[in-house]
Formats: structure tokens, C-alpha cells, sequence
């Protein structure tokens, strides 16, 4: 089903487009009274905003997948992996401080070292945790709760808890691959973890690195811009007054806060000033917890996931996900 849905979904919306073109050249008063209307005006500015928020960090993330398939061996990346699990998954917690990358641009990235052979629930570990526990991420939620810097501390400490508690639960359940297209046999496992071990030639590197980021790019690309249709629709259609009457409901207003995160996929990077507009709204606990389950598993970045990883495992971790943030914001407001 979403296989034809995102077949023929880019064609019927370009479609769609051309009519419409058509209508406005031809002057059909009321084909111009729509485009012209506040939903749509509203509509445009999000779903540009997303895209043009998001395009940076998806480059950002081929061209290091890229540089990474060409220049990173299988051997290095197996090497400087730890070997015990607990460490492993440490390091792929802490592994965000190194490499800040936001959420959009991940998927390719940790698609790419568990192809080189780094255990996936390291990799995953990352892919949760990496969008928060960064320096670019901290600075942002510091300097947007300036008032109330306990909720830049308490984000990093709660996606640091959440992403290592699903890192053991991976190690321990997980069986084989969860790449799409993966093999189910040894010999064939073993040759799609070395599928890239041959070398690259000096005078090609350019160009492989250029090919690698480009089919990344347009790979990624077509989830990204579907994720920030329904995103842009979303927002463009919510009427904040809806906001305040499950403001004041204590379990409501935290799934209604999480579901907000998933649907208003905002990039990490800047999510913390849009929590910060519902502050004196939503009580601390609701807020941390849009600011922890959105970047960790969002719309845009699910259907992104969709594309790497199998369906299973995509639920799984999303269901994973929202169930111990949910838990760890509650125990940690009630401990206080």
C-alpha cells in the first residue's frame, strides 16, 4: 500500500499542480480565490518552511553517508565499535556530541554503518538519541527556556535514559537485519555488509561520492516532501484555541502534546521555541514531552525510517518509544 502510494502519489500531485496552473492562466476567479485564501497562504508558508528547514540537514546527512561509503571501510567502522553491548550502546548515546546531526538528515547516515557492519541496535541507539543529546540542540532548548534552563537538562537526561533502556531491549530481541532488503541467510548477510569492500579508485572517489549522495538525496528526498504535505495540512488546519482545553487535563495534555510532536515534525534544532510558545499553557511535563518524542520518532522522520528500515521494527520502536517517554516524563514529575 505505501509502495503505490508513493508511486503514484508524486504523479497525481503533479498533475494536480498543472491543473490548477491551468486554471489560473485560463482566469478562473475561483481557482485564484482559493490559492489566495488564509488556509492556503498558511499552508505554503509550512510546507516551504519544512522543506527549506530540513533540506540542509537531509544534504548534511547523504554527503556524510556518501563520504562514508567511499572513504570509511568495513574494517574501520567494526574496529572503533565497541564490542561489549552495554558500551556499544553508550556510545552510539554519546555519539551525537561528535557527529550533531538533526534528525532529518540521520536515516542515510546510520543506514549506511549498519550496512559496514556497526550492530543495528547501536545504530538505532543513535538514530534516537542523536537529535537531542548534541551541542547545537542543548544550546537551542537553553536559550528558548533561558527562563527555565532545568528543561534543557532534563531533555538530554530523559533521551539519554529512554534511547539506552531500547538499546538493550533491541540487543535482546532483535533477530537479523532490520534494513529493508536485507538477507536471511548468513552468505548473503555476509556479502551485503561488504557489499561496497572493493576498493575505490583515487581519481573516482569525486564522482562515487557525488553518486552515493545523490541517489541518498532522492531517496530520502520523496519521504521528506510527503511527510511535510501531511505536516503542512496539519498545521495549517489546527486552531490553537483547541490547544487550551486539554491544557488543563493531566494525562491528556501529555498524549496530546506527544501526538503534536509526531504530526508538527519539527527539526530539533529549532522545536525547543516552538514548545516555548505553549509555556504558562501546558505544565512542564507535556512540554518536555514534545520536546523528547518528536525528534526521536516524528512523521516526516517515520516515513523517512519506512524507507530504510522494515515496517516491524519501525513499530515497534516508534510504540517503544512513545510508551518509555511517556513513563519517564511522568516518573520524573512525580519524583519532583
Amino acid at each position: 500500500m505505501r509502495n503505490l502510494l508513493f508511486r503514484f502519489g508524486t504523479p497525481l500531485l503533479g498533475i494536480g499542480c498543472l491543473v490548477m496552473i491551468c486554471l489560473i492562466w485560463a482566469g478562473q476567479p475561483w481557482s485564484a480565490a482559493l490559492l489566495e485564501s488564509h488556509g492556503a497562504q498558511e499552508f505554503k508558508i509550512v510546507f516551504l518552511s519544512i522543506i527549506l528547514e530540513a533540506f540542509p540537514f537531509i544534504l548534511l546527512g547523504v554527503i556524510f553517508s556518501a563520504l562514508l561509503q567511499v572513504f570509511v571501510t568495513d574494517e574501520m567502522i567494526q574496529r572503533l565499535t565497541p564490542k561489549h553491548h552495554m558500551v556499544g550502546i553508550l556510545f552510539g548515546a554519546l555519539l551525537g556530541l561528535v557527529f550533531p546531526l538533526c534528525e532529518c538528515g540521520m536515516i542515510p547516515v546510520v543506514r549506511r554503518l549498519i550496512r559496514k557492519g556497526m550492530p543495528a541496535y547501536i545504530g538505532i541507539v543513535y538514530l534516537l538519541a542523536g537529535p537531542i543529546i548534541n551541542p547545537i540542540v542543548f544550546t537551542s532548548t537553553y536559550a528558548a527556556f533561558r527562563n527555565e534552563p532545568q528543561m534543557a537538562y532534563d531533555r538530554l537526561m530523559i533521551a539519554f535514559a529512554v534511547s539506552i533502556i531500547i538499546g538493550l531491549l533491541l540487543h535482546r530481541f532483535m533477530k537479523g537485519s532490520p534494513l529493508k532488503g536485507a538477507a536471511v541467510d548468513n552468505h548473503a548477510h555476509h556479502h551485503h555488509v561488504h557489499e561496497s569492500h572493493a576498493p575505490v579508485k583515487k581519481g573516482r572517489k569525486l564522482s562515487a561520492t557525488l553518486s552515493h549522495a545523490s541517489d541518498e538525496f532522492f531517496d530520502m528526498g520523496k519521504y521528506l516532501i510527503f511527510g511535510a504535505l501531511l505536516t503542512a495540512v496539519i498545521q495549517s488546519f489546527i486552531n490553537r484555541q483547541a490547544f487550551e482545553s486539554v491544557a488543563d487535563q493531566p494525562v491528556l495534555s501529555y498524549f496530546f502534546m506527544m501526538g503534536l510532536a509526531f504530526l508538527l515534525s519539527i527539526c530539533s534544532t529549532s522545536d525547543a521555541f516552538i514548545a516555548a510558545s505553549f509555556n504558562g499553557m501546558f505544565e512542564h511535563g507535556p512540554l518536555l514531552a514534545f520536546l523528547v518524542f518528536g525528534p526521536m520518532i516524528d512523521l516526516k522522520n517515520m516515513l523517512m525510517m519506512l524507507s530504510a528500515f522494515r515496517v516491524k521494527i519501525v513499530l515497534s520502536i516508534t510504540i517503544l518509544t512513545f510508551a518509555f517517554v511517556l513513563a519517564s516524563v511522568w516518573l520524573l514529575e512525580v519524583l519532583r
